[in-house]
């Protein structure tokens, strides 16, 4: 699993063809996860990412130090599946996909991951569609990015 966190002042989904369309969701201040699940994921690699995001301190307290988290500042968060950061680009010009799970098992692994994020945390999570082509507009605060990933067991 990769997460690729965005903190954001807001956030926009849209999808406009094909399946999902019509599909537009917002958030306001909060983080963007950009989650790629990998082959192998388990639903304990899933619940391990959701906590770490959740609980990520990269929020500023009022001396302007990252010791916040989502939770502590009652964001929001937006969870868009993004398969595209399993790819490996180390060989060739064309990135190899291989590491990225099969959507059958990938589609669930990502819902449960908002589905984490909602109730076990008590967040509001917006969401993707899951294996749609989507519009991801962000307004990027700070620049704060973060990868959270799982080293292999």
């Amino acid at each position: 699993m990769i997460a690729l966190v965005q903190r954001v002042s807001r956030a926009r989904v849209r999808v406009h063809e094909g399946e999902g369309a019509g599909h537009d969701e917002s958030i306001a201040r909060g983080v963007l996860v950009l989650l790629g699940v990998e082959r192998g994921d388990a639903e304990h690699d899933i619940d391990w990412g959701a906590d770490k995001v959740a609980n990520l301190r990269i929020f500023s307290d009022q001396d302007g130090k990252m010791n916040h988290s989502l939770r502590d500042v009652g964001g929001e968060a937006m969870v868009v599946s993004q398969f595209t950061l399993a790819g490996d680009a180390r060989k060739g010009n064309r990135p190899s996909f291989v590491n990225a799970a099969q959507p059958q098992h990938a589609a669930p692994l990502v819902e449960r991951f908002a589905q984490r994020l909602e109730h076990e945390h008590h967040l509001r999570v917006a969401r993707g569609v899951f294996g749609a082509a989507m519009e991801v507009e962000l307004v990027n605060e700070g620049p704060v990015t973060i990868i959270v990933q799982r080293d292999p067991v």
